[in-house]
């Protein structure tokens, strides 16, 4: 396995490296994009198929001691998002390849090779077992991004690219600082080893590091109040950027902040996270109904529903961050779906204004089911996947006796319904409107319907395996809260060369 796990990092990079030297030769740099996310998505699947046989797979890079080593290391936690993670930027690419040459398009050389990037950085990020290479990975996540966010030169996403660079630097700054001061305290930011190490501190410098690095992995994943560089970043993006980006960049925040906050025993910090879970949540879904814009509603609904994840933190207990990771299982295809119909509106319509369009849902009868599934799935209508996630978080908040949260989750879920009814009123609904000049060919539109139609189904399937994913769920949520667990799969029984601080 240690071979898989090296070809779901080092694999994309150098296919990204080939696909930069032939950029110009679309269709092999398409080819070569395409073989790089397909293998690094099949490892991803094999490494999940081990981990469920035969357990966490921990790779010691060079074979240096944790403590001063980089560690990988691929649990049922790690393995499962890294799979949902390279089949959702795959099925993105898919779609890009579809919409490329479009008028809206632009240069499209360096999206490819930049998802290669992309992802190798999240799978460096879900595999990494220390701080200071998440940090890489962070970086490596943050260059990509700004290259795909800006690559068209449009003002507009240069403003914002400048934004969201500047806000995700003041983040890794702020990771520095944190660092530094972890490892003051610990000797180490081998994560296995501050599991031990930080529950020893005095309790006012361990819920000092807990604040902290709630601060910096709060920004990666825009919780309030830090969320203010997302929803002018995201809608001035192409379509299949603010796709892997709405699926995907704040949900690997939302990973680490569950790996490391439960690992180091920070319950603590509980009401602090359930407080801001609550005003995550309201303030996204209000920001939603504000907007006239589907871009620009799906970008608020982004900050929203990133509350539901920390609430299942905020509770920490097994059903809560049983129920945090199946919600992130779930958000990850849903929110990737949401915008990839976006862009198929825009495709067809020029814009996704509100005021501007109308009348999809009798010409364009395929874009409104696509629309409506995991437009339901987001407001938590039942049976989608969103029904099952939210229920879990809900039962867990009662059964915790965490009433006000509970019932902030349900008046956001009501706002959200709300704000996709407008969307369906308003693009759906209303006079209809004629396509845009030129339209897409009839071949790259049945490409992007058809990437569209593998993540819907994407969502459908985690209704269909509710039930294992909830199991393996509540497995990960023992083994993080109980921490030992990941202690001794990371550390293994031999300790030697492992001295405490």
């Amino acid at each position: 396995m240690n071979a898989i796990i090296a070809l779901a990092i080092v694999g994309p990079l150098a296919a990204s490296g080939v696909g930069l030297l032939v950029r110009e030769r679309h269709h092999l740099r398409d080819a070569i994009t395409l073989m790089g996310l397909s293998a690094t998505a099949l490892a991803a699947i094999a490494l999940l198929i081990d981990v469920q046989r035969n357990g966490t797979t921990v790779v010691r890079v060079g074979g240096w001691d944790p403590e001063l080593g980089i560690v990988l290391v691929a649990d049922q936690f790690a393995a499962l998002i890294l799979v949902v993670a390279t089949l959702t930027i795959l099925v993105v690419d898919i779609f890009a390849i579809g919409q490329r040459g479009t008028a809206s398009t632009g240069d499209q050389t360096v999206v490819g090779p930049m998802l290669l990037v992309l992802t190798a950085g999240v799978s460096l990020a879900i595999l990494t077992g220390d701080l200071f290479t998440l940090f890489v990975a962070f970086e490596l996540i943050l260059v990509s991004s700004y290259v795909l966010l800006t690559h068209q030169g449009r003002a507009a996403q240069l403003r914002s690219g400048m934004t969201y660079v500047v806000i995700n630097l003041l983040a890794s700054t702020l990771f520095l600082l944190g660092l530094a001061y972890v490892y003051t305290a610990t000797r180490t930011v081998n994560i296995a080893l501050l599991a031990e190490r930080i529950p020893e501190l005095d309790n006012g410098v361990r819920l000092g590091i807990g604040l902290w690095f709630l601060v910096v992995f709060g920004t990666k994943a825009a919780m309030f109040p830090l969320f203010s560089w997302l929803p002018d970043s995201y809608p001035t993006a192409p379509t299949t950027v603010t796709a892997v980006f709405a699926g995907l960049l704040t949900k690997i925040g939302v990973y680490v902040m569950i790996r490391f906050h439960t690992l180091t025993g920070m319950d603590d910090l509980g009401p602090v996270i359930l407080v801001a879970a609550g005003l995550t949540m309201l303030v996204g879904v209000a920001g939603a109904l504000a907007q006239n814009d589907v871009k620009r509603i799906l970008s608020f609904h982004v900050v929203s529903q990133i509350g539901y994840m920390l609430m299942g933190l905020g509770l920490f207990s097994v059903a809560g961050v049983a129920g945090a990771v199946l919600f992130l299982v779930h958000q990850i295809p849903v929110k990737t779906v949401m915008f990839l119909v976006g862009g198929l509106i825009e495709d067809d319509q020029g814009n996704s204004s509100l005021d501007k369009v109308g009348g999809l849902a009798a010409r364009r009868p395929i874009i409104a089911v696509l629309f409506a599934i995991p437009a339901l799935s987001l407001a938590g209508i039942p049976p989608f996947s969103g029904f099952v996630a939210k229920l879990s978080l809900i039962d867990a908040g009662i059964n915790a006796g965490s009433v006000a949260i509970v019932v902030v989750a349900l008046v956001a879920s009501m706002f959200t319904l709300l704000s996709m009814s407008k969307i369906w009123l308003g693009v759906f609904w209303r006079e209809p409107t004629p396509p845009s000049e030129p339209a897409s060919s009839k071949a790259s539109k049945r490409m992007m319907n058809g990437a569209t139609m593998a993540a819907v189904a994407g969502t459908l399937a985690v209704v269909s395996l509710a039930g294992p994913l909830w199991n393996m769920s509540e497995e990960i949520a023992r083994d993080l809260l109980d921490g030992q667990t990941y202690i001794n799969e990371v550390l293994g029984t031999d300790r030697g060369g492992v001295a405490s601080p």
